[in-house]
């Protein structure tokens, strides 16, 4: 057997069934599916390496129905997550890839697992915002880099070239059907031929001015996405006539605790803890996820404090090395006692006091919460010592992209398949609600992209070679 061609080394050929423009989960996985039906595939990635938002993510995938589940005694069904899903987001523009999602996770993530090997492992110890079960498939450690590990070697395996540092910049078409991309090389610009295009190149959270147009609300918060997205996937498929769908949607996160991205896990929360403002007062109800409450916080304060105790901060050390990450960092903060955490935060003990004794009240269901949490993970009060982590909310991807069928064909503005082109991930329309960061259930973004990737791989190894 040959050896598989690396990241570096790969010679482009002048013609291939597939072009995948973009190496993230998305494109990784239509390269998969298309070879495993014969077709030759290549991946041109523009920035030096794969991964773009997977490899920032947590690695989370939902299946529903899978195998896993069943070991775990745990009774889920489509039917059931597309109900989760909608409920979360409201009506919008995509909900027939809610049900393509639903319909074909545990197949997805199956297939991944068996076929090639990916570290995707059944999250029984949360269900995640969302979610009315545990669903969530994820890499052991919880880290989107290791998923982005294990895709990148399934495709090497597969002998599919992933080409890094080779920005395509623009599409090919002929009588109205896409034919291939202008790459730009080490050589000059490339045009490479296809019976298929897939846009896998992520959506426009790295567009300053796409922001403002469609996002103004967050076009001035830090940004903690993948480089790589500025939107040009989704300009190209516009230029054939693509509509936009779920424009202004997108995710963000409430709780960053570097400036260089890192984030604090948001089983904190789910396990109990709080988050306040500088004044030691909670911001509103923190269990309506992560996304959703990044809005909340921006609107009243730049930054926020979580706080947690011994029990929480413990479990999730045990269980997420991206936690010990930021505690060895020293984002992480020890308070032996209320007086040392008010001082951590720089708030008024007493202010913070009457917080802490609020939440540890509704926590126990003596009383309701003022904000309308209801689920405090493992309940109880929040007891000394605590630690704490300030934080602050940033924009991570967006959500509205173009129209797609069940298969990923890119539809034009009358709803017909664009002949020849695919999209998926945050190229492609989301299903987190028409607008807005409140209809992000967890694993909504690798949904998409793996099972978009999925579909349009699948279909061009169905249909394009015997074009």
């Amino acid at each position: 057997m040959t050896a598989a061609p690396s990241i570096t080394d790969a010679v482009l050929a002048d013609r291939y069934d597939l072009i995948v423009v973009g190496a993230g989960a998305c494109g990784l996985v239509a390269a998969l599916a298309a070879s495993d039906a014969g077709c030759s595939v290549v991946v041109l990635e523009k920035l030096d390496s794969p991964g773009g938002n997977t490899t920032l993510s947590t690695g989370s995938v939902p299946g529903a129905g899978t195998r896993f589940q069943r070991e775990a005694g745990i009774e889920d069904s489509p039917a059931r997550m597309v109900e989760d899903l909608l409920r979360t987001s409201g009506p919008h523009d995509a909900e027939h890839l809610v049900e393509l999602m639903a319909e074909t996770s545990a197949e997805v993530i199956e297939w991944l697992v068996d076929d090639h090997d990916i570290g995707l492992h059944l999250i029984t110890d949360y269900k995640h915002v969302g979610h009315s079960v545990a669903r969530l498939h994820a890499p052991s450690d919880r880290n989107g880099a290791n998923l982005t590990a294990d895709l990148v070697r399934a495709v090497s395996r597969a002998h599919v070239p992933i080409v890094t540092g080779t920005p395509v910049t623009s599409l090919t078409t002929s009588d109205g059907r896409v034919t291939g991309v202008v790459a730009e090389t080490p050589d000059g610009p490339r045009t490479i031929t296809a019976g298929a295009v897939v846009l896998a190149s992520n959506g426009f959270g790295a567009d300053r001015s796409l922001l403002r147009e469609l996002i103004p609300a967050m076009a001035d918060a830090p940004y903690h996405g993948a480089a790589g997205s500025t939107g040009e996937g989704i300009a190209w498929a516009q230029q054939l006539g693509a509509p936009l769908a779920n424009a202004t949607a997108y995710q963000a996160y409430a709780a960053v605790a570097t400036d260089e991205g890192d984030i604090l896990s948001w089983t904190t929360v789910e396990r109990g803890a709080v988050i306040v403002g500088p004044d030691g007062r909670r911001l509103g109800d923190e269990s309506v996820g992560y996304s959703d409450f990044a809005g909340v916080i921006a609107a009243q304060t730049p930054e926020s404090f979580a706080v947690m105790d011994e029990r929480i901060h413990d479990y999730v050390a045990r269980h997420e090395p991206r936690f010990v990450k930021i505690i060895d960092l020293g984002r992480v903060q020890r308070a032996a006692d209320l007086d040392e955490l008010a001082a951590l935060i720089g708030c008024d003990v007493s202010a913070l006091g009457a917080t802490l004794d609020a939440a540890a009240t509704a926590a126990s269901g003596t009383a309701a919460d003022e904000f309308g949490r209801t689920d405090f993970g493992t309940g109880g009060a929040l007891q000394a010592p605590y630690f704490v982590c300030r934080t602050h909310p940033a924009m991570f991807h967006t959500q509205g992209g173009v129209s797609v069928d069940r298969d990923a064909r890119v539809l034009d503005g009358a709803g017909e398949a664009i002949p020849g082109l695919y999209a998926g991930g945050g190229v492609a329309a989301g299903i987190s609600g028409r607008e807005g960061a409140g209809g992000y259930a967890s694993g909504n973004g690798l949904s998409t992209a793996v099972g978009l990737g999925y579909a349009a791989g699948r279909h061009v190894g169905a249909t394009t070679r015997a074009d």
